[in-house]
């Protein structure tokens, strides 16, 4: 007998933030094992797509490209539209998109808390906050009048606990410029925890579970060699994660295997979070 409890075989889905470093792995994975994946980024870009999504998966029409601002409410009712015009309503939706301010960024933008820009931190909101309600608005409702289906919104440890500004404190003694990892960010992805709490319980009697990952740092090649010592060194696990680390955490959300987990805050952090 054929093994469907992981299956996500034939399931429409939505991956928002899909050329990104984890959004394309969770498209690709979904894709892999079966699935018709719609992905959507603020720009798509030709070269990004060639790079990220296999000729042979291009030319499966079970993967489609959407130009799409998670921030404008007219441009995802359109590409949801278009979605469900070709494949139905979406089984899952991956809320991945969002901004962050790496420790190469500039000093106006990772200063000190005091001098924060407020267009900064509205933006950094807008993206990772507002983007994800407009989206969970636009397909969950959908969901909901179907009896089914998974969302899964990407939160972060940093969301749950305030950075550890010392692993920065070397940024200082090398440039002499300090950074500071900025609130918006945190504030950003802590409001996703609620967000997912009051949709979970909102929806949870039509068939429509809502969950949220918290991973801890991918590792990338642009970070410097002294973040990535400083932070490995605070990591129990001794390393940052590799982008398709969260996979298996994406298709346990996505299928049956969670059926019964809604509201729920699976964290997947290398152990930071238990000190």
């Amino acid at each position: 007998m054929k093994d469907t409890l992981f299956s996500v075989e034939g399931k429409v889905a939505i991956v928002t933030g899909g050329l990104g470093q984890l959004g394309s792995q969770f498209a690709n994975e979904l894709l892999k094992r079966g699935a018709k994946v719609a992905v959507f980024g603020r720009t798509m870009r030709s070269h990004s797509i060639e790079q990220l999504y296999s000729k042979e998966d291009r030319d499966f029409n079970r993967v489609s490209f959407h130009t799409v601002d998670i921030t404008d409410k007219q441009c995802i009712h359109s590409a949801v539209d278009a979605v469900v015009a070709r494949w139905g309503v979406p089984h899952i939706l991956v809320n991945n998109a969002g901004i962050d301010t790496q420790p190469s960024a500039p000093a106006a933008v990772s200063g000190p808390f005091e001098n924060f820009p407020e267009d900064v931190f509205r933006e950094v909101v807008d993206v990772n906050l507002t983007g994800t309600f407009l989206m969970i608005q636009a397909v969950g409702a959908l969901m909901a009048e179907n009896g089914r289906g998974s969302i899964i919104n990407i939160g972060s440890i940093y969301g749950m606990l305030s950075p550890i500004q010392d692993i920065y404190a070397y940024k200082k003694n090398k440039t002499g410029i300090p950074f500071i990892k900025p609130v918006a960010y945190s504030a950003a992805k802590s409001g996703l925890y609620n967000l997912t709490r009051y949709c979970a319980t909102y929806w949870a009697k039509k068939g429509v579970r809502v969950n949220i990952l918290s991973p801890s740092g991918v590792f990338r090649n642009t970070q410097d060699a002294e973040f990535q010592k400083n932070y490995c060194e605070r990591m129990p696990i001794g390393r940052m994660a590799r982008s398709e680390e969260y996979n298996g955490a994406i298709i346990f959300l996505a299928s049956d295997a969670s059926l019964y987990m809604t509201g729920a805050n699976l964290v997947m952090d290398g152990g930071w979070t238990a000190w």
